[in-house]
């Protein structure tokens, strides 16, 4: 697969034809701003609906554990952080353009954990206490830290949607046809690792948030590899989704 054959693959869509069998995964990238307007709700609408109605503050459970004192705070880690929106992005431009299957995949993931973690946000509003009142060291980084702890809050963190999305990631990668070279299996593993290490060295989560969407992330791969987005054989015994690109 190459550019020009997803060119050759794509330059016949049209807004009449995207319900049709060649084109119906388009539809699954609804997902991300439909996410993204529940998460934004559940963190700044949901808390002033709440105080409202009820007349009280929103009660957040604390999630911490003894293990997260052990962790130091390192703000280099703030690189890994801050990557995990390329590697969600260049995964979702890749596999749309050269890998359809892992699009797929890639998708159904996110789309079931995602969907499972606002449940749990929902019924069990969560928090966690662990951000430091004042920082070991001052530099750029560590300014930029600052700056996503003012942007983005302490709650809703159980589990944690960072680790989900590289799970995600490195999934659809280690699954991929296209990218079977062991130098990019080895690139998804440790990104994945280093993106899941940045949430806990930053104090963004809880060593139990990561435990929490490794948990979640277990049940949806199975879920989606082996029962959503099983192949189907076709009569020469080749994966229907395989012959999406027959001239490839």
């Amino acid at each position: 697969m190459n550019w020009k054959s997803a060119w050759e693959y794509y330059k016949d869509i049209r807004p009449n034809n995207l319900t049709t069998p060649k084109y119906k995964h388009v539809f699954l990238l609804l997902y991300w701003p439909i996410f993204g307007l529940v998460f934004m709700s559940l963190e700044h609408i949901v808390p002033i609906v709440y105080k409202k109605l009820l007349g009280r503050e929103l009660i957040y459970t604390a999630v911490e554990s003894a293990q997260d004192a052990a962790i130091p705070f390192c703000e280099w880690f703030v690189i890994p952080y801050y990557f995990w929106f390329v590697f969600l992005i260049g995964m979702v431009i890749y596999s749309l353009l050269f890998d359809i299957r892992a699009f797929r995949h890639y998708m159904w993931f996110v789309i079931l954990s995602y969907s499972v973690t606002a449940i749990i946000y929902i019924v069990w509003p969560n928090m966690q206490p662990l951000r430091p009142m004042e920082f070991p060291r001052d530099n750029w980084m560590v300014d930029i830290v600052k700056n996503l702890y003012d942007f983005d809050t302490d709650t809703n963190v159980c589990p944690s949607i960072h680790v989900l999305g590289s799970l995600a990631v490195c999934f659809a990668g280690l699954h991929s046809k296209t990218l079977r070279h062991w130098g990019w299996k080895l690139f998804f593993v440790i990104s994945t690792v280093l993106i899941s290490l940045s949430t806990v060295f930053l104090k963004q989560h809880s060593i139990i948030d990561v435990y929490a969407a490794l948990a979640v992330g277990a049940v949806c791969y199975v879920l989606v590899y082996f029962v959503i987005c099983r192949e189907k054989k076709t009569g020469k015994g080749i994966p229907q989704e395989n012959q999406l690109f027959p001239n490839t």
